[in-house]
Parts: structure tokens; sequence; C-alpha cells
């Protein structure tokens, strides 16, 4: 499937996004929910207490030292982005993510997630802050009661449109959850290929006027036969690994757009696997966090030892995660481009200039 067209601007952008070869190897540094939670564990006090400083301090030297090894990175608005912005390389993409942290529950069914924007954001301000790019992430399970799913698919809709507005790409995260019971079982294990397979199929549909997918892999590696004798293994098995294979190749064929896998804050040791099998089944590499440098965290504050954590073993981890990525499909590659002698401008990209006469 060849693309009918694609804007300069949102051309531009993916070009950023990745390295000169097409492979996008990225750093999300946006936590914000988990990063305040996280910190309180460390200083022992409550959510409440941990100081917006102490946010942006960590945020600041985890940009700062781990950024040059990335081609783009992801930050957020309110802890990342005013204290980190110099620390990113000019020739790393900036992408800035539109979603409030976590979800609520109120006015969806039990157990149902919904998404929202960061208050008083929106993707105007974003272009005017410098990104190269927008990241939304989207709780989603298509069995969802409709109020629910018509809420996540109008809120997915509302920022393609605005990307589109500001011609920035859009990138967008789905994440799945469990309706009943806990996402850390291999019940939800076995569920978890089907939940993540149909949400791509709903959301590649034109009218997200989506770019790029940041997708969870598409099945759990804590539960694969094959893995057993490894540190991250569950003690129960929902699959065997050529199980695992082809679902991760009937993803790829459901995906009618590049996409690229994130590390829902598994250990490294397990990312590195998914991303080996995702760029085996045709995945263009990856945008991750919390898998390279979570445990600088829990040196805080004693700032020498989490930067010498992050010159080491989280700089170790993500020149692992980069070589994983080597053998991941350029984006201009995927059957949607065809290669980069087949992508044309759109004709409103072509006539840009008319819009100033």
């Amino acid at each position: 499937m060849a693309n009918n067209g694609i804007s300069s601007g949102k051309l531009r952008g993916l070009m950023k996004l990745a390295d000169s070869n097409g492979r996008f190897k990225m750093m999300a540094i946006d936590q914000r929910g988990s990063m305040v939670t996280k910190l309180s564990e460390v200083l022992d006090i409550e959510k409440t207490d941990v100081k917006y400083d102490d946010v942006a301090a960590v945020k600041t030297l985890i940009t700062r030292i781990l950024s040059p090894n990335a081609t783009a990175v992801l930050t957020d608005p309110i802890y990342g982005h005013p204290y980190s912005l110099t620390e990113i390389p000019r020739d790393v993409a900036l992408l800035l993510a539109y979603e409030e942290s976590g979800y609520v529950s109120e006015g969806a069914s039990e157990n149902e997630r919904l998404s929202n924007p960061i208050e008083n954001w929106t993707i105007a301000k974003a272009q005017r802050a410098g990104t190269d790019a927008i990241k939304l992430l989207a709780y989603y399970h298509p069995d969802a009661s409709p109020v629910t799913l018509k809420h996540q698919q109008k809120f997915v809709k509302h920022v393609g449109d605005e990307c589109e507005k500001q011609d920035l790409p859009f990138l967008l995260e789905l994440v799945s959850y469990a309706l009943e019971g806990t996402t850390k079982s291999v019940e939800f294990a076995k569920q978890k290929p089907d939940l993540v397979i149909r949400s791509v199929e709903e959301f590649t549909a034109p009218e997200y006027k989506v770019d790029i997918l940041k997708l969870e892999f598409p099945a759990d590696l804590k539960y694969t036969t094959e893995y057993q004798d490894h540190a991250f293994y569950a003690g129960d098995s929902a699959y065997d690994l050529d199980e695992v294979k082809d679902v991760c190749n009937k993803l790829d064929e459901a995906s009618t757009l590049p996409w690229v896998i994130l590390s829902a804050g598994v250990d490294i040791e397990e990312f590195i696997e998914n991303v080996k099998l995702a760029a085996a089944a045709g995945a263009s590499g990856f945008l991750c966090g919390r898998a390279i440098w979570k445990d600088a965290v829990d040196f805080y504050p004693d700032t020498a030892a989490v930067r010498q954590f992050l010159e080491n073993e989280a700089t170790t981890n993500f020149h692992n995660a980069n070589a994983a990525a080597e053998t991941a499909l350029p984006w201009f590659e995927h059957r949607n481009f065809g290669g980069v002698e087949n992508i044309s401008l759109s004709k409103q990209s072509e006539n840009w200039y008319q819009d100033y006469s």
C-alpha cells in the first residue's frame, strides 16, 4: 500500500525523528505520575510531598547524559521541557507529550480508562515550543463500553486533526489494560495479542491521521516457554516463542503504518528481546524510557551516583537497545511509503506557498 502523499512538515519531522537510515532510536522521559511515585518511594515521603524541583532535576540529568544516544527525546511540557530543552543536542529531535499523566475513571464503566489532555496545553503551543512531533498516549480496550470507546476515539481524532493543522507528525501510543483482573498475569498475557492487534486495526484508519504507532510488545516474554531460564520469567507460560513470532508478524500485517516498540517499564534484558523480535517482524525501532534509565532514580538525591549510573549502566543499556534496532525496518521502507524514491508530497504541500501569497 503506497501513501497518497505526505505533507512537507510531517515528512521533515519524521526524517528528524529517525537516524540517517530511517530507524527510530528514541528515548522517553515524559513520565510524570510514575516519576512522582518512584521519587516518593526513594525519598520515603508521601507523593504529595515530592517537590517539583526534584522531578525536574531527575529529568534534566537523564536528558543531559542520555539524549546524545537518541535520535529523538520525548519529554513533557510540565517538568521536562522547561529545564531540559537546552540539554538536547541540536541533531536530536524533540517530541512533546499531549496527554495528562495517567487516566481517569469518572464517567467510564468499571475498570475502564479515559485519557485527557494536559490542562491549557495545545498542539499549537507545542509547535511554538519547538517540538518536531506530538506524542499521545491513549489507553484502549476494544471491548470497553461504547461511551469509553467513543471518548478515546474522539480524543485521538482531535489530536490527529490538530497535528494536521500544525503540520506535525503524530505518534500514537496505545496501551492496553485488563477489564477484569490484572495486567500482570498469565490470563492477561493470553489476551494481549488480540487486544494489541485489534487496537491497531482501529487506529490505522485514515480518519485518525496517525503517522507512527508506538506499541506495546504484542505478547509477554515473561510468560513465554523459551524464556524459563531468564530472570524476568514469571513462572508460567501463555505461549511458546514460535507463537510469539507469529503474533509479531500478524501485528505487522495489521499495521498499515510504521510502528515502534515501547518498553512499558520492563527490565532491559526483556526489552532487548522485544526489540529484536519486533524488528524481525517489521518494526522501525523503539521509543523507550524506563527500561534504559529507571534504576538511576534509586540513587536520588545523590546526584553524583545518579550521574555515574547514567554514564555507565544506562548508557550501556542504550547502546544495546540501539544495536538491537539496527535490524529494524527503515520507516520509509514500510509498505505505506515503499521506499524513499516513492515518497511524494501531498498536493497541499506542493503548493504551500499559495497560502501566503
